[in-house]
C-alpha cells in the first residue's frame, strides 16, 4: 500500500528552464502546496515540464499531489518521483517521496496520492478511507520544521456534487486516524467540494481554517479543461498552531496554450506560533 523513496539529484534528465534557488525561511516557517496533477490525461509529455516549472518557481517545502500515476505498460514512472527528481536536480533541496494507493504495492499500475518533502520526514503512514468502496486514501507524514514536528496529511475525497454524506464519512474517518499528540496539523488535498459543502464541515472553525479564504479566488478547477469554476482544492490548518502569511494559485496561466493540469495548485505560506 505504501511506498517510500529517497531521491537523489543525480541522474535526473528532465527538461528544465533557467536556474532555481532555495529561498531561506525561518525555523518555524514552511510553504505548502496542494496540486491535483491529472495523472497522464491528454498530453502528459507537454504538461510535465510545465508542472515542473510551476512547482520549481513556487519553491515549496512540502507538496501534496493527487491523481498520481505509475504505469509500467505505458512506460510511465511514478509521476511524483519524476517531479522530485527534477526539483532535486534544480538544486531546491533533497525531496523525498511517500506514495499511497489502493493498488497493491508492486502492481504494474498504481494510482494514488503522494507527499513530497525537502524537510526531514520523521514518520509516515497511510489509510484507506471509509467507505472502502470509494477507493480513497489519506497519506500522513510527520515532518521536522525547525525544532518542532508537524503532521501533514494529503487526501482526495469523493467527487460527486451530491456526495456530501460520503465526504463527511471520509472526513470523520480521516480525523479519527490523526494521533491526538498535540502536533500542529495541516490537511490538504482535492476535496471535490467548496468550503460550504456539508461534507467539509469538520474542517471549519474553530479547529481549522482554510489557508485560501472563501472568495479569495474564483476557481481551482481549470475552465480551459472544460470544468465549471469551483474552489475544491484546499489547505486546512489549525489557527492555534499556524499563522497564514498568504496563499495563492500556481499553474493558472497557460504556456503556448497548455497548462500543467486541469486543476490549479494552491500554495500557502505558514508560520508556526
Amino acid at each position: 500500500m505504501l511506498n517510500r523513496r529517497t531521491l537523489l539529484a543525480a541522474g535526473a534528465a528532465l527538461p528544465l528552464v533557467g536556474c532555481a534557488t532555495m529561498t531561506p525561511r525561518g525555523g518555524g516557517d514552511l510553504r505548502a502546496l496542494s496540486f491535483n496533477i491529472w495523472h497522464d490525461m491528454q498530453d502528459w509529455a507537454a504538461r510535465r515540464p510545465l508542472l515542473i516549472q510551476a512547482v520549481r518557481d513556487a519553491d515549496v517545502d512540502v507538496i501534496g499531489l493527487q491523481e498520481v500515476l505509475e504505469d509500467a505498460a505505458k512506460g510511465l514512472p511514478n509521476q511524483a518521483d519524476t517531479l522530485a527528481e527534477a526539483l532535486n536536480a534544480a538544486g531546491l533541496g533533497e525531496y523525498r517521496v511517500v506514495f499511497s494507493s489502493t493498488d497493491a504495492e508492486g502492481a504494474p499500475r498504481r494510482y494514488g496520492n503522494a507527499l513530497l518533502s525537502r524537510l526531514p520526514i520523521v514518520s509516515h503512514d497511510m489509510k484507506r478511507l471509509a467507505p472502502l468502496d470509494d477507493s480513497r486514501t489519506a497519506l500522513r507524514a510527520v515532518i521536522q520544521v525547525g525544532q518542532r514536528q508537524v503532521t501533514v496529511v494529503n487526501t482526495h475525497f469523493h467527487h460527486t456534487p451530491e456526495g456530501g454524506a460520503i465526504r463527511a464519512t471520509q472526513a470523520a474517518d480521516l480525523l479519527s486516524w490523526i494521533p491526538q499528540d498535540g502536533a500542529p496539523l495541516i490537511i490538504m488535498g482535492d476535496f471535490n467540494a467548496p468550503l460550504s459543502d456539508p461534507g467539509l464541515a469538520s474542517f471549519g472553525p474553530p479547529r481549522f481554517i482554510s489557508a485560501l479564504p472563501d472568495g479569495a479566488v474564483e476557481t481551482t478547477l481549470n475552465p480551459a479543461k472544460g470544468h465549471d469554476r469551483r474552489v475544491i482544492d484546499h489547505i486546512f490548518v489549525e489557527p492555534e498552531a499556524f499563522v497564514v502569511r498568504g496563499a495563492r494559485l500556481i499553474g493558472d496561466r497557460p504556456t503556448d496554450g497548455e497548462y500543467p493540469s486541469d486543476h490549479f495548485g494552491v500554495v500557502a505560506d505558514l508560520s508556526l506560533r
